[in-house]
């Protein structure tokens, strides 16, 4: 094979593979019921270990995922793609059940990854009857809850990131959820973004952008936050950011 050859094979599987990840980070529907969601993950190279999903569940429910992989570019989406296809797997046969949910794809993740490969996931799933948001945080940034009142909650972590300990053990939180209210998941890329003088943008700008938004719909609210931390950062990304936004209607 031809050098010429050889870079037209590498390119198409190249792109096959951003293709790939792309499919599992497809755009989701905005409006589920009584719910209205948006996200938007930035890689800083073609792949990266950034992803977020939005999957429909029976009984009205609706799955929330925001995820990083360690390190970055082909290894930490290669881990990452792994673990979302495994979380989505073992969804359709874990039941209810988020801790055994976050059992069976660590256990994936231990037997299939390196030993210095992890991912963080933040988990959640909503009860649009109830209005109740189960979640495991497994090592992720603790995600925002605007409150309609403008108060703002940080829900707890329950437990280590997937991949590092066989052993580890996950703890379900739930939170109740009222109309208006928003939920805000986020990677470290986001809260990492750094000004061009070395300042961190960190929890408190991205809270600020978020309650200058008001009560803006889901994919304008995630906007709105990137292009406060591009502002902040000058527009100079140092790791893959994402940011996933649910609002009760």
């Amino acid at each position: 094979m031809t050098t010429e050859a050889m870079v037209v094979d590498v390119s198409q599987d190249w792109i096959q593979a951003c293709s790939v990840q792309e499919r599992f980070m497809r755009g989701p529907v905005l409006r589920h019921g009584q719910l209205d969601y948006a996200a938007s993950c930035r890689q800083m190279r073609a792949l990266g270990g950034d992803c977020y999903d939005f999957c429909c569940q029976p009984g009205g429910q609706l799955a929330m995922l925001v995820g990083d992989a360690s390190g970055k570019g082909v290894a930490a989406a290669l881990m990452m793609t792994s673990v979302q296809a495994s979380l989505r797997t073992a969804a359709l046969f874990a039941g209810d059940c988020l801790t055994e949910l976050f059992r069976v794809v660590n256990g994936q993740a231990c037997a299939t990854s390196p030993a210095d490969r992890y991912a963080t996931l933040f988990y959640g799933v909503l009860d649009q009857a109830g209005r109740t948001l189960r979640y495991v945080n497994a090592g992720q940034n603790a995600p925002m809850i605007l409150r309609h009142d403008g108060s703002v909650e940080w829900p707890e972590p329950s437990g280590a990131p997937v991949g590092l300990f066989a052993d580890a053990i996950w703890q379900e939180r739930v939170v109740v959820l009222h109309p208006g209210d928003c939920v805000i998941a986020y990677t470290d890329g986001v809260t990492e973004a750094a000004s061009p003088c070395g300042g961190e943008w960190g929890i408190d700008g991205l809270r600020q952008a978020a309650e200058s938004c008001g009560s803006e719909p889901a994919d304008g609210l995630v906007r709105s936050i990137l292009d406060a931390m591009d502002e902040f950062s000058g527009g100079v990304q140092t790791d893959d950011a994402t940011v996933a936004a649910l609002r009760i209607l």
